[in-house]
């Protein structure tokens, strides 16, 4: 895994800090906290429904310690933006073409030293979906590593980190159980998120 912000001392500091105040002024709350069994994690972030998750996400991450990399599309990452987005913990995605996603990202995971967890949005995009990606669930089988269900709830704004969930390989049974975990949470543009 590339070095980001969030392995950067004096940054990540400041930025903490930061990221404390703006949310405290702005009315969020952050619980919870990460889990010892789930340092090496995916860690699934929805609803996922607009441009301000990341930010949101991101500065979750730095009041919760957290050292993130998160998948976004290649479009973020070019030219003058992709050395920043990869700063802070992006990892590019051609979504038009297929390529082997979870075994690369399985392969990092396991290579990885220390603490690190994979954001992975299971709707793969900000738009109305009615169906959710498993790359997230098949990325943490094949690491065997557990889900951390993370969550932004614009409704009370509260943002922060659920249950941890072991994927048993039943993936119908365990899909349900995590849906059933979003189902009361509101996105910024609620209409655009169904975990049923």
């Amino acid at each position: 895994m590339h070095r980001t912000i969030f392995d950067t001392p004096l940054v990540n500091g400041l930025l903490r800090a930061g990221s404390l105040a703006y949310l405290k002024i702005a009315g969020w709350r952050i619980e919870g906290e990460l889990p010892s069994n789930a340092r090496k994690c995916v860690l699934i972030a929805a609803p996922h429904t607009s441009n301000w998750d990341l930010p949101y996400t991101l500065m979750a991450a730095f009041v919760l310690r957290l050292n993130v990399y998160w998948i976004g599309k290649a479009s973020l990452f070019r030219a003058p933006f992709g050395a920043v987005m990869r700063w802070l913990g992006g990892i590019a995605v051609q979504r038009e073409q297929s390529s082997n996603l979870v075994a690369a990202s399985i392969a990092a995971l396991k290579a990885a030293d220390g603490s690190v967890q994979l954001i992975v949005p299971p709707e793969g995009t900000r738009g109305k979906t009615t169906r959710w990606k498993t790359g997230f669930y098949y990325i943490a089988l094949g690491a065997e590593v557990p889900i951390l269900l993370a969550f932004m709830d614009y409704a009370d704004r509260r943002a922060g980190l659920g249950p941890v969930f072991q994927p048993s390989g039943d993936i119908d049974r365990d899909m349900a159980a995590i849906k059933a975990y979003y189902a009361p949470l509101r996105g910024k543009h609620a209409q655009q998120f169904d975990a049923e």
